[in-house]
């Protein structure tokens, strides 16, 4: 269950569902096509175990290390919802 809230953090420190167009991700970032950039919460996504945040236009990487495809398998299925 704590995984549950903190991939739904991860969510809100992008901007919402609605705010996410891209999921995917490296060996070590989650990377992220966004809408609105503007939105994006870097101390909400640090509190997640973020080692730091990078943003460039509407594309987000947001850096967790090499447990980042458990991470972003679980946003897909919470934005699949």
């Amino acid at each position: 269950m704590r995984l549950l809230k903190e991939h739904q953090t991860i969510v809100a420190g992008l901007g919402g569902k609605d705010n996410i167009e891209i999921v995917d991700c490296c060996a070590t970032r989650l990377r992220v096509t966004l809408h609105q950039n503007d939105k994006v919460d870097k101390v909400l996504l640090e509190s997640t175990g973020a080692k730091g945040v990078i943003q460039q236009g509407t594309g987000v990487q947001v850096i967790y290390g090499p447990h980042v495809t458990v991470i972003k398998n679980e946003i897909e299925e919470l934005l699949g919802d």
